[in-house]
């Protein structure tokens, strides 16, 4: 199984892509959020990964650099669709208003003959709280991390013998989540700066951690192998090496600060 990241920047950031990835298992992709423009397209193809070869996105909420990827993915598959070169549906996993406002950008900004295409091969499949899909031949157990900003889901996969990925979305991994969380195999999380630089980031007025924070919260869930993203860029340059130090203080286990275009192979059955 192979975990891309495609982008690890929070939604200013303009020396790396925003944060989203893909997971690639059983000949199907997964893919998670989609950034803030049609740089996904360039990630995708640097990543060595055919946009037919997307079948199911999963959205965790509105915010542009989340979702504004996913609109020009719906404008270049449907024009495939209609070209003939691209075999079968599209599925895009969200709750209702990540659904609906993609519902809005398909009808109002394609050609009506893309827009015409939804709900036959491009298929909103809206999802609540505790409710699961398959991805990339896994189960996937959704939660609502409650966010106060804009209403969000984060994820549990199963990987099989009793391995599970966890995805928090982009704010803390919330209380109500903890349980799904704990002796995760990997772990995605994000970290919008160092602990040592929140006076300059201000992650708590955003609702972001540090890495400090984030490194705590999956010592204490025992999380074996944790991926921080969703990062400032400031410090781009140094970012992997910097994050890590701060990281290391905290947890224990495998701690990876990825650039774009990283790729990880989980283990599977």
């Amino acid at each position: 199984m192979r975990l891309t990241i495609l982008g690890t920047g929070n939604a200013i950031a303009t020396r790396c892509y925003n944060t989203c990835f893909a997971l690639e298992d059983h000949g199907q992709v997964l893919l998670v959020d989609a950034g803030g423009g049609n740089g996904i397209l360039t990630r995708l193809q640097k990543a060595g990964l055919d946009v037919c070869s997307v079948h199911k996105i999963f959205v965790t909420h509105k915010h542009i650099d989340h979702l504004l990827g996913v609109v020009w993915l719906i404008r270049v598959i449907t024009s495939d669709m209609l070209k003939g070169s691209y075999d079968g549906a599209l599925l895009i996993y969200s709750h209702d208003e990540v659904a609906g406002l993609l519902a809005y950008f398909t009808t109002h900004l394609l050609t009506q003959k893309q827009a015409d295409l939804l709900g036959t091969r491009v298929k909103l499949i809206v999802l609540k709280d505790g409710e699961t899909f398959t991805g990339a031949g896994h189960p996937v157990r959704v939660f609502d991390i409650h966010s106060t900003k804009a209403k969000q889901f984060g994820f549990v996969m199963d990987l099989g013998g009793g391995r599970r990925l966890t995805c928090c979305g982009d704010e803390p991994c919330p209380k109500s989540a903890e349980p799904l969380a704990a002796g995760s195999t990997w772990m995605l999380h994000e970290a919008f700066c160092r602990y040592g630089d929140r006076a300059r980031f201000k992650p708590y007025e955003k609702h972001h951690s540090t890495v400090k924070d984030a490194c705590e919260l999956a010592e204490r869930l025992g999380v074996e192998n944790l991926i921080l993203y969703h990062t400032e860029d400031r410090h781009l340059a140094g970012r992997k090496v910097l994050y890590t130090e701060e990281g290391r203080q905290y947890f224990s286990g495998r701690l990876e600060v990825p650039d774009d275009g990283e790729v990880f192979y989980l283990m599977s059955d």
